[in-house]
């Protein structure tokens, strides 16, 4: 799983605000603009220019608001700041699009442009009339969650993403330890507005929330115990500081001390604040979780989930009906790998061995130290090795590395999911797959191999390192997120991944990989059944466990995941099948002249978007291969 940047989590954060819309809208606009008479080529290139020109003025004035934004990707304006999280903060947004969308409406010609600035007119349009319409669900989303945990993102953001090089660095990191606590009220308040409408998450996710928040301001300088992950990080700035002779000892001594100030002053109360509220509101939730579609205006907000994040016009039924055809032709393959490991019992028995056998070396990796840094290394080993076939099946090639680290204590959960966080356009932060470790029984070996690939390389990675690192497209579309194309291309991957030698050599890793589908298939049934035809927790995570080898605390983990996020779990799949569909589109009409090289550059060689841009991109690289 990829985490939206906090761009993203600001939006959600301010009660659901999207980013992305339905497939529709950017057919219509492409309808809309055509018109019957073409443009020169002379023509084309006027307007392109003009219009690319546009797009990066409006892109950056766009990121120069956003000083979140602008730390992941490793610049350091306003890098003393943190976004604003307000009400009229959100407005002051939507004000920005409008006037964008109604200024690049009205000031280009879209018939004279070339066909990729059409693409690119198109996804801006996309996602400027997606963001305007999700204001009208702007109190469903959940401003307090244990997925996007946005109360765990600000020390994330100033351990691992806020860079310190010199005395002015380290004076915005203190001063980002103040912003923290102004950011997390303005939350605290549109949570409130929120609830007021109704609107509050399961009962779960209150627990996560006050756990996770409590564990940031556990240790010194909070308390008398260990240092906490902030402090630690904290003097570990300033020191490497002095050791770089940046700072004598006596500013570093000065600073230290300014530091621990904020945080009892500002940073530790803020975190009291979210406690305080989340126990407050606590009481009110549900104890048996339900679907968005039970609160208020929820079913029109589910349906406005599923399309922006499939980008799609599938309905919830159609959904459900493609997950329950998948679950059943993976159940196929997946006895078939069972008999190749050699278990002679039926597939549920065999899900029940894979679960419960703990002690078994094939299976699990200790649960110590030990083990956790096998699998650091075997995942490691395991993204390695498929760097060498890359040039076989890519022409463009990231060029930032990656590395897989262990999550920071403050935010680890047991069983919950691996996810991916981004390297900088320049490389000089590589990307990093974080893997939840503190529970090795929930992290069964033969899902090492997948997840690797999914989160890694040809994974999330490539693509993102490598829509970060284009040259020849406007720079927004390097740094767009659709949900459907980010996740569906990383798992496709896995299934790629099948298709390079040296890969899933036993069956042990095969069924992971099989799982692993299995899982998105899974996605597709839950996510329907919990948010559009009533189905309980329980239900889910009893289909959960009849059809994979799930735990029943990575079941339950992976079914909460869904009733907080609703819609994003169905990306998954339904992306995979649609660039499935477009690979066989492609071997089928060119034949001889397919080249996987070829094939994946045209799908990664623009950015994320939406699948039915994404179909158009490809039958126009179809139709000039063949010409």
């Amino acid at each position: 799983m990829k985490p939206t940047i906090l761009a993203s989590v600001v939006a959600l954060a301010l009660m659901g605000c999207s980013e992305n819309q339905t497939a529709q809208q950017t057919q219509q606009v492409t309808a809309s603009a055509e018109q019957t008479t073409a443009p020169s080529t002379e023509q084309n290139q006027t307007e392109t220019a003009r219009l690319n020109a546009w797009f990066e003025e409006k892109y950056e004035e766009g990121i120069m608001r956003s000083p979140i934004q602008l730390a992941f990707l490793g610049r350091k304006e306003r890098q003393g700041e943190i976004d604003q999280m307000s009400e009229a903060a959100l407005e002051e947004n939507l004000a920005f699009t409008r006037k964008n969308l109604e200024e690049l409406k009205t000031s280009f010609d879209y018939n004279k442009l070339t066909d990729d600035a059409k693409i690119s007119y198109d996804v801006w349009v996309h996602q400027a009339e997606a963001e305007l319409a999700g204001d009208e669900f702007r109190y469903n989303g959940y401003v307090f969650e244990q997925m996007n945990a946005v109360q765990t993102f600000f020390p994330t953001l100033l351990i691992s993403f806020h860079n310190v090089e010199n005395k002015g660095d380290m004076d915005n990191f203190i001063n980002r330890l103040k912003e923290t606590g102004r950011a997390l009220e303005q939350l605290i308040e549109g949570s409130k507005k929120a609830a007021k409408e109704g609107v509050r998450p399961p009962y779960f996710a209150f627990e996560e929330v006050i756990k996770s928040s409590q564990a940031i301001i556990t240790g010194a300088p909070f308390d008398d115990g260990e240092d906490s992950s902030i402090w630690s990080a904290t003097k570990t700035k300033i020191a490497g500081l002095v050791e770089k002779e940046e700072i004598d000892q006596a500013t570093a001594d000065a600073l230290t001390s300014q530091a621990k100030d904020y945080l009892l002053t500002y940073f530790k109360p803020a975190y009291e604040k979210v406690i305080a509220w989340q126990k407050e509101d606590q009481v009110n939730a549900s104890q048996q979780a339900q679907g968005v579609s039970a609160l208020p205006n929820g079913v029109a907000y589910y349906n406005e989930r599923l399309a922006n994040q499939t980008t799609t016009s599938l309905t919830a039924d159609e959904i459900h009906e493609i997950g329950l055809k998948e679950v059943a032709r993976l159940r196929k393959e997946m006895i078939a790998a069972k008999d190749a490991f050699g278990f002679e019992g039926s597939l549920a028995e065999y899900f029940v061995f894979l679960r419960d056998t703990k002690d078994d070396e094939r299976l699990y990796y200790p649960n110590t130290d030990e083990g956790r840094q096998g699998y650091i290394d075997d995942a490691t080993a395991a993204i390695d090795n498929i760097k060498s076939m890359l040039p076989d099946y890519f022409g463009i090639l990231p060029k930032a590395d990656m590395v897989v680290k262990r999550v920071e204590p403050f935010r680890e959960q047991d069983g919950a999911a691996q996810h991916y966080y981004p390297s900088t356009p320049d490389g000089s932060r590589p990307g990093t797959y974080y893997a939840h470790l503190s529970d090795m029984t929930a992290m069964p070996k033969r899902e090492l191999e997948v997840i690797a690939y999914h989160e890694g390389l040809p994974g999330h990675h490539m693509q993102i390192a490598i829509a970060q690192e284009l040259e020849g497209v406007p720079t927004f579309r390097t740094q767009a997120g659709f949900t459907a194309y980010i996740e569906g291309w990383a798992l496709y991957t896995e299934w790629l991944a099948k298709q390079m030698p040296g890969t899933y050599q036993d069956p042990l890793s095969e069924f992971g990989r099989l799982g692993s589908e299995m899982w998105r298939a899974i996605r597709l049934v839950l996510d329907t059944g919990l948010h559009a035809k009533g189905w309980t927790e329980q239900q889910a995570v009893d289909y959960f466990k009849e059809n994979s080898a799930i735990t029943e605390e990575q079941a339950r983990s992976e079914v909460r995941r869904y009733l907080v996020l609703p819609g994003q779990a169905t990306s998954y799949k339904i992306g995979m099948l649609k660039i499935q569909e477009l690979l066989a589109k492609a071997q089928s009409e060119l034949g001889d002249k397919f080249d996987y090289r070829d094939f994946h550059d045209v799908i990664l060689g623009g950015g994320a978007v939406p699948l039915s841009v994404l179909e158009r991109i490809v039958d126009n690289w179809i139709a000039e291969s063949k010409a």
